[in-house]
């Protein structure tokens, strides 16, 4: 499995977040994912305000191969989205943990952070899939 950083949470829906320490998150998808995904060609990002609950759907990821929905791990208003991604979307595939993020949440209940996976339990859910 690629290198998953330890300080981030994970959904078993392929979604990684970073608790940025000031009531925000940032979210994008993983490496695994990208790698699924193929090469990204568009990211249909959410619109800056946007109120989203755990488990909604709130970007689109579209590939050579595939579309795929991008799911909230966690609820709250979209504060930034990464505009980067408009003109260049392959950032995904060539830093999905850094310059590949897709936005940042103000949380609405930090709680829900604890209900997402570990990097040890997300490798192990995807080595099941494998």
């Amino acid at each position: 499995m690629s290198n998953l950083p330890t300080e981030l949470k994970y959904a078993a829906s392929h979604e990684w977040i970073r608790d940025n320490g000031d009531g925000t998150v940032t979210l994008g998808i993983t490496d695994f994912a990208q790698e699924q995904l193929g090469d990204v060609v568009f990211v249909e990002l959410p619109e800056v305000g946007r109120e989203v609950s755990a488990g909604e759907e709130f970007s689109v990821v579209e590939s050579v191969k595939a579309a795929s929905d991008i799911y909230a791990s966690v609820g709250g208003e979209v504060v930034e989205v990464n505009e980067q991604l408009q003109d260049s979307p392959e950032l995904i595939n060539e830093s999905p943990f850094a310059e590949g993020w897709i936005c940042k949440l103000k949380l609405a209940d930090a709680a829900e952070l604890d209900a997402l996976l570990s990097a040890e339990d997300y490798a192990e859910r995807v080595a099941e899939e494998g």
